[in-house]
């Protein structure tokens, strides 16, 4: 490194030190609007960080009233925006617990359901095609799980929130996605052979989620899997239950939804 590369490097590093110390001496006369400001438009800007540290302050320096009880919502949404959805729910877990009665409080319930959620609209988009028809199943099923249950229970709790609609639209969805990761596993089982697991997997899906895109697959499985087994009733039976229920199913070669591939290629 050249001798005016380094003192240029030194010279850079003690202006943004003098900087930082400018910053922190400006802040100790900052009013706790000013603090909350400065947070909304780092947080506007996409410096979700930088904005986490400003709340925080604001919370330090002004622990009582309004704007710090705004402080502790906006840090949970900051780090979810941020990607940390662990330090959302906890964020939102402590405002529900410190202020259970608060005019907001929905928000926080709602915020926890989207962390799990785990997809990148704001708080309040709507759930738009792209995300409904994206594919969810294959992750692990437990964030979806505790999605549904945050969600239903701002549901339950506040009915008419204004968060509650999209709740409701999101609840549907991860019904889905949950049915059809039951299916994804049955599928497992089949191609190794293991009849019997993917059959009372597949009947698992059609007892606890029967009213779900899922349950067409579901009963071609246990037509499947009966047949490789050799319980011709059984499979008989769940053949006549799908007839009745997916007449154009695209798993019978004689429906016109038919690919004519072999079964097997479906998945």
């Amino acid at each position: 490194m050249s001798r005016s590369l380094a003192l240029f490097l030194t010279l850079l590093l003690s202006a943004c030190g003098l900087l930082s110390t400018k910053d922190a001496g400006d802040q100790k006369s900052w009013s706790a609007s000013k603090f909350y400001s400065e947070a909304k438009t780092e947080m506007n800007s996409g410096n979700y960080s930088a904005a986490i540290k400003l709340f925080e302050a604001l919370e330090a320096r002004y622990p009582y009233g309004r704007y710090a009880q705004q402080a502790q919502l906006e840090i949970g949404y900051a780090h979810y925006k941020d990607g940390e959805q662990a330090t959302a729910i906890a964020a939102a877990d402590r405002f529900i617990k410190l202020h259970p009665n608060h005019a907001n409080v929905d928000y926080a319930y709602y915020l926890k359901g989207l962390a799990n959620f785990n997809d990148d609209l704001g708080l309040m988009g709507i759930v738009s095609e792209k995300i409904l028809n994206q594919d969810m199943s294959e992750r692990d099923p437990k964030a979806s799980r505790e999605s549904f249950e945050n969600f239903r229970e701002l549901v339950t709790r506040f009915p008419n929130s204004k968060y509650t609609p999209d709740a409701v639209q999101r609840m549907k969805h991860l019904v889905n996605v949950v049915a059809l990761g039951e299916v994804q596993v049955a599928r497992y089982y089949m191609r190794r052979g293991g009849y019997v697991a993917a059959a009372n997997r597949a009947q698992y899906c059609l007892k606890e989620y029967p009213q779900t895109p899922a349950t067409e697959e579901a009963l071609f499985i246990m037509i499947k899997a009966y047949d490789a087994l050799g319980m011709t009733d059984l499979r008989d039976d769940a053949e006549r239950v799908m007839r009745k229920n997916f007449p154009n199913s695209r798993f019978f070669p004689d429906s016109t939804a038919a690919t004519g591939d072999s079964w097997w290629k479906f998945w």
